[in-house]
C-alpha cells in the first residue's frame, strides 16, 4: 500500500457514519503543497503508478505520477522563465486536454494561483475575468475564437498579458506550449523562504455565477486539497490503483474535487474521456471500456442514460456511482439502478466547498436525501432570524466559522460587501435551503432564488422536477416560478420530450394530471413549455436563472402590451 491519505488524517477506517462523524480529522503540516507531497512523493515511492487515463475519439495517453511529476517540472520552469512567480493569477481555458492536469501541479509547485475557466467565455466573461483577476499569464486551446476574443480583450484592456497557445501550429504573440515545454529540465527544486507556500496562501479561485451582477471569485487556500479526502475516499469510495471518473469540465470546480485532488491523495487513477460533443451511450461505453471503478456523474446524464439502451454494457467493473449538483428524480435513481443494478448515492457541495453533506460509505442512499454532515465541517440550518429549525422544518444550509473548516473558501476575493452579506454572526450563510428528517438526513430544496410562492405556499423545484420527469413523455425538466398578479408566481415547468413525443394540448393535460397523482397538487405547474434544450453550464447544471430571466422579459412585455391597451 502506498496511498498517502494516512498522513493527512487521524484514521482512515470508520466503522461506521457515527464513528466517521465523532472522531474524524485532518493532520496538515503547515507547508503542505499538494504538487510537491502528492504528486512527486508519489512519484519517489511508487514512480508507474498510474495518475490519469485520457482519451479522445482518436487517441489515448495513460500518465504516470513519475510523468506528472516532470511534465509539471517542465512546465513550472517554463513559467518561471517568463516571469510568473507566487501569488500571480494564471487563467486555464483547457477544456478537458490532458495538458490541464500538470498545468494544475505546476502552478501549484510555483505557488501561483491557478483560475480556470470554460472554453465557452465570451469577450465580456473575458475582460471581467482579466481585469478583475488581474491575470498575469493565460493558458489556453484555440477553440470557440477564444484567441481573438483574448487579444481584443488584452488590448481593450490595456493589459501586457502573457499569452500561451495549446496548439500545433504557432500563431502570432502566443507561445507555444508543447515548443517551449520541450526547452525545459524536468526538475524542479521545492522554493524556500518567501517563496515557498503555506496552506494559508491562495491555491485556485473559481468565478461562479451569482444571482445577479457580475460573477463572483472564490478563493481557496493550499489545504483546499486535504478538504477533498472525504470528497474521494467517504463519498465516491475510490480505492487505491483504482480508476475514477466523475463527469466535469474543467472550468468548473468540480474537476479538481472530482478528478484531482481527494482521488491522487487516495492513490487511485483518473480517467478522462475528452469529447467533442457529449453523447451519454459514447460516454458509458468508454468508461466501462477502461474498466473504471466509481463513477459520478450530475444528474442530467444519469436521465440521459436510463432513456439508452444499456443491455449490452458491462458495469461489472463500475462497484460505485454518485452524483451531486442538482437533485437526483426518484424515478432516475430507481431506472438506473433497475438498468445496472447500482444505487447512486448523492451529495451537496458549492463552489466555496468541498462536499459538505453527503451519503457517505456507510449510509443507505435514501430518496431525496443529500445524506448526513461531512464531519470536517459543523453544519446548521438556520431560519430566517439565525435561529436552528426543528426537524422537518426547511431552514438554510450554514457553516460555523468558529472552527477550523478544511474545504471551505476563504472569501469572495475583492468583494468585502459579498463577504459581509454570506459570512456574518459566526456562519457562512450558504443561500440553498434544506431540511433534516428523523433520521440526520438533509433534504434538499433548492437555492433561495429556486423556492417558489405562489399563493401562498413555498415549493421547492426539485420535488415537482421529480414528479414531472416520472412521466414517460419527458427526458429533462426544469421547475421555475413566473410571474403573477394575484399568485405572486405560477409554478411552470420548462420540458425536453422524449423521442416520439410531440407537443399537444393533451400532452399538458396529461403531465399536469401524473404531477397532481405524484405530488401534492397544489404543486403541478400551471404553465408548461416545450423545448428543444435546457439552458445548462458546460458540466451539464441547468440554469433556471435564464429561464426566469427570459420569463420576467417577457411578462414585463405582456403586461405593458396590456397597458397600452387599456
Amino acid at each position: 500500500m502506498t496511498s498517502l491519505i494516512g498522513e493527512y488524517v487521524n484514521r482512515v477506517e470508520y466503522d461506521s457514519y457515527e464513528d466517521f462523524a465523532e472522531n474524524f480529522k485532518f493532520e496538515i503540516p503547515e507547508n503542505f503543497n499538494f504538487g510537491f507531497d502528492i504528486v512527486d512523493k508519489y512519484a519517489e515511492i511508487s514512480p508507474n503508478k498510474k495518475a490519469l487515463i485520457w482519451c479522445d475519439d482518436n487517441e489515448e495517453k495513460v500518465f504516470t505520477f513519475k510523468d506528472i511529476k516532470e511534465e509539471s517540472n517542465k512546465v513550472a520552469n517554463f513559467l518561471k522563465s517568463i516571469g510568473i512567480k507566487k501569488g500571480d493569477a494564471v487563467l486555464l481555458t483547457l477544456k478537458n486536454r490532458y495538458e490541464w492536469w500538470y498545468t494544475m501541479v505546476a502552478l501549484h509547485k510555483i505557488g501561483a494561483i491557478a483560475i480556470s475557466a470554460t472554453h465557452m467565455l465570451r469577450l465580456h466573461d473575458i475582460k471581467y475575468r482579466l481585469n478583475s483577476a488581474d491575470i498575469k499569464a493565460i493558458i489556453t486551446i484555440d477553440e470557440d475564437n477564444l484567441i481573438g476574443d483574448y487579444m481584443t480583450a488584452e488590448k481593450e484592456l490595456g493589459m501586457n498579458i502573457h499569452k500561451i497557445l495549446v496548439r500545433d501550429e504557432d500563431s502570432e504573440g502566443w507561445y507555444n506550449f508543447h515548443k517551449e515545454i520541450a526547452k525545459q529540465y524536468d526538475t524542479f527544486k521545492r522554493p524556500k523562504g518567501k517563496e515557498a507556500t503555506t496552506i494559508h496562501d491562495p491555491l485556485v479561485m473559481y468565478f461562479s455565477s451569482g444571482t445577479s451582477g457580475e460573477p463572483k471569485m472564490i478563493k481557496h487556500n493550499c489545504a483546499y486539497p486535504i478538504g477533498d479526502i472525504v470528497t474521494a475516499k467517504y463519498w465516491h469510495e475510490v480505492v487505491e490503483d483504482g480508476i475514477h471518473h466523475t463527469t466535469a469540465d474543467t472550468g468548473w470546480i468540480k474537476a479538481v474535487w472530482g478528478n484531482l485532488y481527494g482521488q491522487w491523495i487516495c492513490g487511485a487513477a483518473v480517467f478522462i474521456y475528452d469529447y467533442v460533443r457529449f453523447n451519454a451511450l459514447d460516454l458509458i461505453k468508454k468508461i466501462t471500456e477502461h474498466h473504471v471503478n466509481t463513477f459520478c456523474a450530475p444528474p442530467t446524464i444519469y436521465r440521459f442514460l436510463i432513456k439508452e439502451d444499456l443491455s449490452d454494457i458491462d458495469f461489472s467493473s463500475i462497484k460505485h456511482a454518485s452524483t451531486a449538483g442538482e437533485s437526483l428524480p426518484p424515478e432516475v435513481f430507481n431506472k438506473f439502478k433497475e438498468k445496472t443494478g447500482l444505487e447512486i448515492k448523492e451529495a451537496f457541495g458549492q463552489t466555496e466547498t468541498v462536499i459538505s453533506i453527503g451519503t457517505f460509505k456507510w449510509l443507505k442512499p435514501k430518496l431525496g436525501s443529500v445524506g448526513r454532515p461531512n464531519p470536517a465541517f459543523k453544519i446548521k440550518l438556520l431560519d430566517e432570524n439565525d435561529k436552528p429549525v426543528e426537524i422537518g422544518e426547511e431552514g438554510e444550509i450554514c457553516f460555523d466559522l468558529n472552527r477550523e473548516n478544511i474545504g471551505l473558501f476563504d472569501e469572495y476575493y475583492h468583494d468585502p460587501k459579498r463577504n459581509h452579506e454570506k459570512r456574518y454572526d459566526g456562519y457562512y450563510h450558504c443561500g440553498d435551503k434544506a431540511w433534516i428528517d428523523e433520521d440526520g438526513y438533509y433534504h434538499f430544496v433548492g437555492r433561495n432564488d429556486d423556492v417558489i410562492k405562489s399563493s401562498g405556499y413555498r415549493i421547492g423545484p426539485y420535488e415537482v422536477e421529480s414528479a414531472v420527469i416520472s412521466h414517460p413523455a419527458v427526458v429533462e425538466c426544469a421547475i421555475t416560478g413566473y410571474p403573477h398578479e394575484i399568485r405572486g408566481q405560477l409554478v411552470k415547468a420548462t420540458i425536453v420530450l422524449a423521442n416520439g413525443y410531440e407537443p399537444s394540448d393533451e400532452l399538458v393535460k396529461d403531465i399536469q394530471n401524473h404531477v397532481k397523482k405524484v405530488t401534492a397538487p397544489y404543486k403541478y405547474p400551471r404553465m408548461i413549455e416545450f423545448v428543444d434544450e435546457l439552458p445548462k453550464t458546460v458540466n451539464g447544471k441547468i440554469i433556471r436563472k435564464k429561464i426566469r430571466e427570459d420569463d420576467l422579459k417577457k411578462y414585463k412585455a405582456e403586461q405593458e402590451a396590456k397597458n397600452q391597451e387599456s
